[in-house]
């Protein structure tokens, strides 16, 4: 009998930003994540931001000295897209238009019939609002 690693769920994602500030804000302002920590490892001259959804830690964002631009959109090797469950996909719509974030019009997926669409982080990182 084979067997299986024994694990629980997905910890957290991690996101290299290009401005610290503007993805601190974009994440905790815009998307409404809380903090948990803020850490400055200065051997790195990095910072560290750890952030929850409903006091669950699920993202962690770091500064480094000039990181790489992402190769390509969407489709480079890597991290696809963060994806957030939301009960209405009307009312996340109707908050980024107010917001004045681009965001894309919502689709159905094939598979589940659910409806989804899509905005972008600062650094045009895809993230994905998907109807419960």
């Amino acid at each position: 009998m084979k067997s299986h690693l024994p694990i629980n769920k997905i910890h957290h994602v991690s996101i290299i930003c290009s401005d610290f500030e503007r993805s601190k804000a974009f994440y905790t302002e815009t998307i409404g994540l809380s903090i948990l920590q803020e850490i400055y490892r200065s051997d790195r001259n990095s910072y560290k931001l750890d952030l929850a959804l409903n006091g669950h830690y699920i993202l962690e964002l770091f500064s480094f000295p000039s990181p790489p631009p992402r190769p390509s959109y969407p489709e480079a090797a890597g991290l696809r897209h963060l994806a957030f469950e939301t009960e209405d996909i009307e009312t996340t719509v109707a908050y980024f238009k107010t917001m004045g974030i681009a965001i894309e019009p919502i689709r159905i997926d094939e598979h589940t019939h659910k409806r989804f669409t899509f905005i972008s982080d600062p650094d045009g990182l895809p993230i994905e609002f998907y109807e419960r």
